[in-house]
This record gives structure tokens, C-alpha cells and sequence, in this order.
């Protein structure tokens, strides 16, 4: 989203048309889900996507043959055998897209807001009209922030007040959702994950995270480890010895934490100054075995067992992991069912029992 909005500024700063559409609403099985959306350019170049296939083509069709007219039109696609043929996918779903036609001259305020907001990761709520309204036509945008104050709308305007009143709060980590005739679309801020050790797993963890939109920062004692070369998408370097670091380091409740040092010695130092502060997740490397003897050292220095009890170790979910790229992919997929779907440490350790039953290991 971040990418089509900033795409989408910068072909109006160059007076290049182009089409915002975005899914709006969904029913029944989709091959995506509200909130995504796609930059389409005359020439059929996009940025983003719709789930791709037969309707992905659809929806561009369509929405090319409004580029010459500007303003935004909702679109009903039935996801049967008109748009599954090719590849005998037939979801049986309906989607409905919203597709706005930018021309040159177009007031780009509330699309400037909304990029804004995602390139500086804090959270927004858009609300689309999607039927007949006394005080809003089909198709008008209205921008929130996460306090649920009115940032910018599309047309100008002030929403009924119907919308403000059924603003669900970002800090419940909704997902998309439709009342009254009006769909939901959240935006949730983009989430910090600080990784203690700039080895060779924290650097192929920092590059997964980046990739599904984590403000990254890496922490090691290392300064020819803990640099741009290996961390060219870091937001942040910090290069000093790891317990001076950590003691001084502010967290919020909603950092995530990674413990993925070189060795035994400074996992359990980092391990410590952490435990203390506020995280959403803490997680650390290591076998078993390392992580009891942790532990058990930790308890000696008077850290509680109900403290320990929230910490993902080991961390990432079993996938029978054997290498380096293999480890990165188990850990950032762990950050992300506690991201998004707000997952607690039980649950998790369920999941991952789960998986190694089915699995056979």
C-alpha cells in the first residue's frame, strides 16, 4: 500500500493519468481480501495487485476505459466462470473494487495524506461509501487517524456521521470490515523489530522482515558486522557492546525483539536487559539445553518465571529448519502471526506443535 500510494503521487507530480483501484469489499471465496490495491498506468504497467488472474486483467480493462474521464466508480466482479476459465480457478466469490481516475489538475490531497501516513508507518483508517447516502455519493474516501479524528477526503467534505460512529479503534488491530453501506479498511502502523546480533541469521532476518514491512534496527558489538553494507534496508545501526547498548535502549510495548547473537555469553546478557522492558514479542535462538541453563540463570539473578513464561524460546515456529534462510523464514513468519493476528505465546507454541505433529518430527 505504501508503494502504490507513493507511486501514485509521483506519476500526478509528473501529470502522468492513472487509476487507483483498490478492493473494497469481498464476499464469499476471493483469491484476495479488502485492503488490497493497484496502481494501473495507460499503457496497462501496474504497481500492486488484486490477487492477479482473470480478474486482475478485468478490473484493468475496466478501469482503463475510465482514465480519460476522472472521479471514482465502483465495479461488482462475480468470481465464476467468466473470470476463472483460463486456469479453472473459480472462487464463486464477489469482489467489489473501487477504481478513481487521476488526472492532471486533480485535487491529490487526501491521496497525499494517505501516503504520508504509510511512509511514516502510522496508521490510518480509510472509509468508502459504497451505497446511495443523502450526504455522500458512492465512491467518496474519508481519511482517519488512529485517534479517529478526519485527516482529508475525497471529494472534500465532511463523512455522515454515521461513519465517525462506527470507527473501531486501530489499537483493537481490526481488519476490513463494512457497516451500512460504508467498508472499513485499516491501515495498522508499521511495527519496530529490534534484532540483537548482526550475524549471519539476524542479517537474513532483518532482509525478511523489511520485506513484510518491519522498521528494522540491528544491535551488535560488531561495527564491520553492524553496518550498511549488510543492512542496506536497516533504519538503524547500533554498534557497541551489547549490554551497554540494551541497558540504555527505550522500547515500547509494541517493539518486537529478536535475540540472535554469536554465542551463549551474549544471548543471555541480551536476554536480560530485555526482559525487563516493555515488548509485544521477545524471542531468542538457541537449543533447548541453552535455553534451560539461560533460564535457569536468570531465575538466580531474580528474574521471574512468570517474566520468562512470555518469551518465544526457541524462537520461530518448527519447520524443521536447517539453514540460514530456512531459520529466517521461521522467525519472521512467527512476527507475523503476532503482528497480525495478535497471537500469544501458548498460542503460538500450539501452532508450532501443531506443525511438528503434522510434519512427523
Amino acid at each position: 500500500m505504501r508503494d502504490v500510494f507513493a507511486a501514485l503521487c509521483n506519476a500526478a507530480n509528473a501529470g502522468r493519468p492513472c487509476l487507483f483501484t483498490a478492493l473494497v469489499e469481498t464476499r464469499g471465496s476471493t483469491p484476495q481480501k479488502a485492503g488490497a490495491a493497484m496502481l494501473v498506468f495507460a499503457d496497462g504497467a501496474q504497481i500492486g495487485t488484486l490477487g492477479g488472474g482473470c480478474v486482475e486483467a478485468e478490473v484493468k480493462r475496466r478501469a482503463l476505459e475510465r482514465i480519460t474521464v476522472g472521479g471514482p466508480e465502483l465495479m461488482t466482479f462475480q468470481l465464476d466462470s467468466d473470470y476463472g476459465w483460463d486456469d479453472g480457478l473459480i472462487c464463486g466469490g464477489r469482489m467489489k473494487m473501487l477504481v478513481d481516475a487521476i488526472r492532471p489538475g486533480n485535487d491529490l490531497s487526501y491521496y497525499r495524506a494517505c501516503s504520508e501516513r504509510a511512509t511514516a508507518g502510522q496508521g490510518f483508517t480509510q472509509a468508502v461509501i459504497l451505497e446511495d447516502h443523502p450526504d455522500a455519493p458512492p465512491g467518496s474516501q474519508f481519511l482517519f487517524d488512529v485517534a479517529g479524528s478526519l485527516l482529508a477526503s475525497r471529494p472534500a467534505g465532511l463523512p455522515p456521521e454515521s461513519v465517525g460512529e462506527n470507527l473501531r479503534s486501530i489499537s483493537s488491530r481490526p481488519r476490513p470490515y463494512v457497516v451500512s453501506g460504508v467498508t472499513y479498511l485499516p491501515s495498522l502502523p508499521r511495527c519496530r523489530l529490534i534484532i540483537v546480533g548482526a550475524g549471519h541469521v539476524g542479517q537474513k532476518t532483518a532482509e525478511l522482515a523489511a520485506d513484510v514491512d518491519f522498521d528494522v534496527w540491528v544491535i551488535d558489538d560488531r561495527e564491520e558486522y553492524c553496518s550498511p553494507e549488510r543492512f542496506p534496508r536497516a533504519q538503524q545501526l547500533i554498534a557497541g557492546p551489547i549490554g551497554r547498548e540494551l541497558k540504555a535502549l527505550e522500547t515500547t510495548p509494541d517493539d518486537f525483539l529478536v535475540i540472535v547473537t554469536r554465542g551463549h555469553n551474549h544471548d543471555e546478557e541480551a536476554l536480560y536487559r530485555l526482559i525487563g522492558k516493555p515488548f509485544r514479542y521477545l524471542g531468542m535462538i538457541g537449543s533447548r539445553r541453552k535455553i534451560r541453563m539461560i533460564f535457569d540463570d536468570l531465575r538466580k539473578e531474580g528474574v521471574s518465571p512468570s517474566a520468562l513464561e512470555r518469551v518465544h524460546a526457541p524462537l520461530g515456529f518448527d519447520i524443521g529448519s536447517q539453514t540460514v534462510p530456512e531459520i529466517a523464514v521461521s522467525i519472521v513468519s512467527q512476527l507475523i502471526a503476532v503482528r497480525n493476528r495478535g497471537e500469544s505465546v501458548s498460542t503460538v507454541h500450539a501452532l508450532r506443535d501443531t506443525v511438528r505433529a503434522a510434519s512427523g518430527t
